[in-house]
């Protein structure tokens, strides 16, 4: 695919409206220099020079969204803490829709802490309370998503496995999503197994799809389309989620895209330089989800989310990638 047609494919973009629903995060990001080892412990000294903030899980989905259409929502579970007032800000100034978003006074907001120094993490730190939605709020969630149907062109589930989907939340938005015939994706999590059938598609990295599959750890295998163990896992999950379209992200290898009827088509990676992983994954299920609403093939969905998450791991932080940029790698690829 040229950049001429996928300018084609994203002028449709930004009439779109897609809703992400899922674990809602806060990162934060502690930049700083390492110059002594401590003498308390054998760990480096991070001399602070400054903070930063994103909105990350799902809620970095709804990010990367945003770089390419107007209509954004996104709808998770924060707490009535400093942390969900900051993430709630952060969207806001995004014009990413919360409305929808459940405050719960009784749940802490998910943080991610970095320590960055040098380029590299140090170290990652965890605040986070694995919680369900109640019963009420389920119902709740799923009477608001169904009143929004007739102006979302897809829905994204993203599950972290930190609690918010569950399976009775997804079974009665799904139902209803796919009767309305809308594009449904999820970026899934196999220690939180959830009912995937029938949905438009399903993008699990290569470690998630043979957990999903049942299938022991095989070490990659190069070319990926003769990797015998990876194109069982495929065949394996595309039966067992009746889904359309499955998209499996191979890290340094680029994706494999598995569709009823058809052979996988391997997509090879287009990273050129790798900083950061953090948040790779939201970017393909993004793009890949916008693509197939503005009428891309599903081939040429996986490219996009490709390109795109190739552009996201040369960042540092919890980054997006933006229509400029992504026109432009497509431009630069056909140099190479």
């Amino acid at each position: 695919m040229n950049a001429r047609r996928l300018k084609e494919i994203l002028s449709r973009a930004k009439a779109k409206r897609i809703l992400v629903i899922g674990d809602l995060m806060l990162d934060e990001f502690v930049w700083g220099k390492v110059g002594r080892i401590s003498p308390e412990a054998p760990v480096p000294v991070v001399e602070v020079t400054g903070e930063s903030f994103y909105p990350g899980g799902a809620a970095n989905v709804a990010r990367n969204l945003r770089e390419f259409v107007r209509g954004v929502a996104v709808v998770g579970m924060i707490g009535a803490d400093r942390g969900g007032r900051q993430l709630r800000k952060l969207l806001a100034e995004q014009k990413i829709d919360t409305a929808d978003t459940v405050e719960d006074p009784d749940f802490p907001t998910i943080v991610k802490t970095r320590i960055i120094a040098r380029n590299q993490q140090i170290v990652r730190v965890d605040r986070e309370q694995l919680r369900s939605p109640s019963p009420a709020q389920v119902t709740r969630i799923a009477g608001n998503v169904r009143g929004h149907l007739a102006q979302t062109d897809a829905i994204i589930f993203e599950d972290y496995g930190k609690g918010f989907l569950s399976a009775e939340l997804v079974r009665q938005i799904c139902n209803e999503a796919l009767k309305s015939g809308k594009i449904v994706s999820s970026d899934p999590n196999p220690l939180h197994p959830i009912d995937w059938k029938n949905v438009t598609a399903v993008k699990p990295n290569r470690n998630e799809a043979f957990l999903a599959a049942g299938l022991p750890w095989s070490d990659p295998v190069d070319p990926p389309a003769k990797d015998k163990p990876l194109l069982e896992a495929g065949d394996i999950l595309l039966k067992k989620w009746k889904t359309k379209l499955l998209l499996i992200t191979l890290g340094e290898q680029g994706m494999m895209l598995f569709e009823r009827g058809k052979k996988p088509h391997h997509i090879p990676t287009k990273a050129r330089q790798v900083f950061d992983v953090s948040g790779a994954g939201d970017t393909a299920i993004a793009l890949f989800t916008l693509a197939l609403c503005c009428q891309a093939t599903p081939s040429e969905a996986a490219e996009i989310a490709n390109h795109g998450s190739a552009v996201v791991v040369g960042k540092l932080g919890t980054a997006t990638v933006t229509r400029a940029e992504l026109i432009a790698s497509f431009e630069n690829d056909s140099l190479v």
